[in-house]
């Protein structure tokens, strides 16, 4: 009989299916559970300090519910100017953030944590991107919302989609823009000893 496949150890704390999709890039088996931790920021919070708070609670949430299992989590945001998008609320938020953000620089911020089997944190960044929209146009912000993309994305657009599309310039690591900042999340995997080197 063939060897069973050993349970994986690593837990994806994320509903998100781009993070599901870039986490197998790695090669590296593990099993997804959601957190579903409620993402408000606090008055006092930078938008640094907010994105990693909710990575942070993302983690410990599952870790609580899975002990023994290793625990990545992550979240991003898109800030203008120290204000926060996350995820639009519904077609008239989603038009008035990416009319906000035509033509102008912002960040896209993904925090991760990396919580090893005793629910001790061995790795927490926050990775930061830069984008720049090209001035839209109302029927091309239109146009856009009728794709669907941006109604569970932070800052209303995919940039791995037709968002795309709607951006000028990039500078930084595009998977962080995508939700997952793949070459630090990799490292931080290596060096626990979860992917080898």
């Amino acid at each position: 009989m063939p060897p069973e496949h050993p349970i994986p150890r690593l837990i994806l704390a994320s509903a998100s299916p781009r993070r599901r999709e870039m986490l197998q890039q790695t090669s590296l088996r593990f099993r997804v559970i959601p957190s579903h931790t409620e993402e408000t920021r606090r008055r006092e919070e930078t938008a640094q300090t907010y994105v990693a708070r909710i990575a942070a609670e993302k983690a410990r949430a599952v870790a609580e519910r899975q002990p023994g299992f290793w625990v990545l989590a992550a979240d991003t945001i898109v800030v203008l100017e120290g204000q926060v998008f996350g995820k639009p609320t519904d077609l008239d938020n989603a038009r008035q953030i990416l009319t906000t953000l035509s033509g102008r620089p912002h960040q896209v911020m993904t925090a991760f944590v990396l919580l090893d089997t005793a629910g001790k944190t061995t790795a927490a960044e926050v990775v930061t991107s830069q984008v720049t929209f090209k001035e839209l146009s109302a029927s091309e912000v239109t146009a856009y919302l009728a794709t669907g993309e941006p109604f569970d994305k932070a800052g209303a657009y995919a940039f791995q989609g037709k968002g795309r599309d709607l951006i000028a310039q990039v500078s930084g690591s595009h998977s962080n823009i995508i939700g997952l900042p793949l070459d630090e999340v990799t490292a931080a995997l290596r060096a626990v000893g979860l992917l080898s080197a």
